[in-house]
C-alpha cells in the first residue's frame, strides 16, 4: 500500500523553487513526492526505482548507515548556460524543506551533502541529497520489510519438523491488523499442503505470532485469528482434513528478534507449524 503524502508537502514549492523554469526532464522520470519540485536551473537527467533495495547513507569520518526499503534515485543536471547553485545552497534547501515537514537531519557536510529522515503514516523515509559539479544526486529509501517471494518447499518443512519439532513458514501474508490471507500466500500454503499429503499421519498445530506493537490482548486475538485462517485455508482450499490441524495464537510472547526495529518486528510477525505428538 502506498504512502499517503501530507498536504504540507506543497510548502516545498516555496522552499525548493523560487523561479519558473522551462524544464526538459527525462520523459520516464519524475520528482519524488517527498520533494515534488527541484532546484531551479536543473533538470532530471536520470532516475532509478526499486521495490526493495539497500543504500548506505553517509556519516562523518567516512562511516555509513544502511537502510533498506523502497528505493528511489534521481540525478539532476544543470541546464546549459544556467548559473550553478553552490553546495551550501543545495544542502540548506533540503535541510529547510525536511525540517518544515517535521523531519530531522541525520548528518551533513554543509558544502556537499545532507541526509535525514521523516516519518509519514508511521513509516520512516530516509533521504540523501548530494551536490557535485553540475549535478545533484537524490536518494530516498522508504523503509519497509522485504516481501518474501521465495518460500521453503515441503521437503524443507519436513526436515525442520523432524529436527526441531517446529518450522516458520515464510511467504504467508496478511494486511496490517487483519486475519485475511493475501493471495500471494498461495505458494506457501501449497507447500504446507504438500507436506501434509505426503505424510497422512502428520498432525500440526498452526501457531500465529505478532510483534509487540499495541495491546497484548489485541495481539493475542489477532495471532489466534491468523492461525485459524491458515488452518481453514488448508482445509477448505487444499483438502486437508480439519482434524489434522489446530490453530493457536502466541501473540508477541515468543519473539525471534527485537521489537525495537522495523526489521525485528517483521521477523516476529510469522506463522509457525508445530508437530503434534
Amino acid at each position: 500500500m502506498g504512502i499517503m503524502w501530507p498536504r504540507l508537502l506543497i510548502t516545498l514549492l516555496a522552499l525548493l523553487a523560487t523561479t519558473t523554469t522551462v524544464r526538459a526532464d527525462k520523459a520516464t522520470c519524475a520528482d519524488h513526492p517527498l520533494f515534488p519540485v527541484h532546484m531551479p536551473n536543473y533538470v532530471i537527467a536520470d532516475c532509478k526505482a526499486a521495490d526493495f533495495e539497500a543504500y548506505d547513507f553517509y556519516l562523518p569520518r567516512g562511516l555509513k548507515h544502511r537502510e533498506e526499503g523502497k528505493f528511489t534515485y534521481l540525478n539532476y543536471k544543470l541546464e546549459t548556460g544556467k548559473p550553478e547553485a553552490s553546495g551550501i545552497e543545495v544542502v540548506r534547501n533540503f535541510e529547510n524543506a525536511i525540517k518544515k515537514l517535521g523531519g530531522t537531519i541525520n548528518a551533513s557536510d554543509p558544502a556537499r551533502w545532507v541526509n535525514g529522515k521523516l516519518v509519514v503514516d508511521g513509516k520512516e523515509i530516509w533521504f540523501q541529497a548530494e551536490k557535485g559539479n553540475g549535478r545533484i544526486w537524490l536518494r530516498i529509501v522508504e523503509k519497509t520489510a522485504m516481501v518474501q517471494h521465495i518460500v521453503a518447499d515441503a521437503a524443507a518443512f519436513s526436515a525442520d519438523l523432524a529436527a526441531t519439532g517446529h518450522v516458520a513458514v515464510e511467504g504467508i501474508f496478511f494486511d496490517t491488523n487483519k486475519a485475511i490471507l493475501k493471495p500471494e500466500s498461495t505458494p506457501a500454503l501449497e507447500q504446507v499442503a504438500k507436506l501434509l499429503k505426503a505424510d497422512p499421519e502428520l498432525k500440526l498445530w498452526v501457531v500465529g505470532h505478532t510483534d509487540a506493537v499495541g495491546k497484548l490482548e489485541d495481539n493475542m486475538k489477532l495471532a489466534q485469528a491468523r492461525a485459524e485462517a491458515v488452518a481453514t485455508a488448508l482445509t477448505t482450499t487444499h483438502g486437508i482434513p480439519a482434524g489434522r490441524l489446530k490453530g493457536y495464537g502466541s501473540g508477541p510472547l515468543a519473539p525471534v528478534a527485537t521489537n525495537d526495529t522495523d526489521e525485528g518486528r517483521a521477523r516476529n510477525r510469522r506463522v509457525e507449524l508445530v508437530k503434534q505428538p
